[in-house]
């Protein structure tokens, strides 16, 4: 069975590489390189959206083309740049034979013309600097283009990949249209800094990433770190889910789980008290009224359930 006949093979693909992926994450999956859809993973940060996308590649064998979005991003970072300095270079090395060009000509505007004449060889793929979006599209195999917080972008930006999510083209005005031969498996991320598009919504397939159940986040602990105690693993995760329905600034995530988990084999602890508590805070809590807030009530915490 090939990694992408069913949803069950996407699930195991994931699951080998230290994925563990709930069916309707798996199915999308599924959906997204069957119909050839881009999916837009929205969801609280650290709950696993970045880590789904390089997951799914490394499992799949495909290149991973990560574009880092913040306010701001252009298309010299994100599509293509010319390599100016490179330019500069040969037009220094090329300066006899360029005189040898306009040595004849009557006038600057003659000049300029048989310069122009021969421009091309300067605005060519050879010295042009493909950027995430451009290496995708121009890519000789199934790539994953990951676009990471998209919703760090400016709407300008969003407007302009929708286009390109759309045609799965780039138009460079010097070079004309690159057309990608094989479309890449597309992962937009967001963790709703701001609204995202109606349109760019429609175009893509939707997967939400929440908290995971605890049952889930067990495993997941357990998978990472198997020299922990189940004992242990259970109280840490049952802490972490009663901090989740505080009202915190930033509740954690499994990645503060995670780091939690990794913190406490680290100092070999075999118990999770208060005292453990307090010397770990900095790995769950970054803000200090939360950190606070989790302290004044870590009896609770700990507290064995009915």
């Amino acid at each position: 069975m090939k990694p992408t006949d069913s949803a069950q093979a996407v699930y195991e693909v994931l699951a080998g590489q230290s994925y563990l992926a709930s069916s309707s994450i798996a199915t999308i999956c599924f959906l997204a390189i069957k119909m050839q859809r881009p999916v837009l993973v929205e969801g609280p940060a650290g709950v696993g959206k970045t880590e789904l996308a390089r997951a799914l590649s490394q499992g799949l064998g495909t290149p991973l083309i990560h574009l880092q979005c913040y306010e701001g991003l252009d298309e010299t970072k994100a599509i293509y740049e010319w390599e100016y300095a490179k330019q500069l270079l040969y037009t220094q090395m090329l300066k006899e034979k360029i005189h040898q060009l306009v040595q004849d000509t009557d006038d600057l505007s003659q000049a300029v013309q048989r310069v122009i004449g021969v421009e091309n060889a300067f605005f060519s793929e050879h010295f042009l600097l493909p950027r995430p979006l451009l290496k995708a599209i121009t890519s000789d195999e199934t790539s994953l283009l990951l676009i990471d917080e998209i919703d760090k972008s400016d709407p300008e930006f969003e407007a302009y990949l929708l286009e390109v999510l759309s045609t799965y083209q780039i138009t460079i005005p010097e070079l004309g249209s690159f057309k990608a031969k094989h479309p890449p498996l597309v992962f937009l991320t967001s963790n709703a800094a701001r609204d995202l598009s109606d349109a760019l919504k429609r175009r893509c397939l939707h997967l939400y990433i929440d908290f995971p159940e605890a049952a889930l986040e067990r495993q997941i602990v357990q998978n990472k770190f198997p020299g922990l105690e189940e004992r242990l693993i259970q109280k840490l995760v049952t802490a972490v889910g009663r901090m989740r329905g505080m009202d915190l600034k930033k509740k954690p995530s499994i990645a503060e789980t995670l780091d939690w988990a990794h913190s406490l084999l680290a100092l070999g602890a075999n118990e999770l008290t208060a005292t453990e508590l307090e010397q770990t805070l900095g790995v769950i809590s970054k803000h200090a009224s939360d950190a606070a807030q989790i302290l004044e009530n870590q009896a609770t915490l700990f507290a064995e359930e009915p």
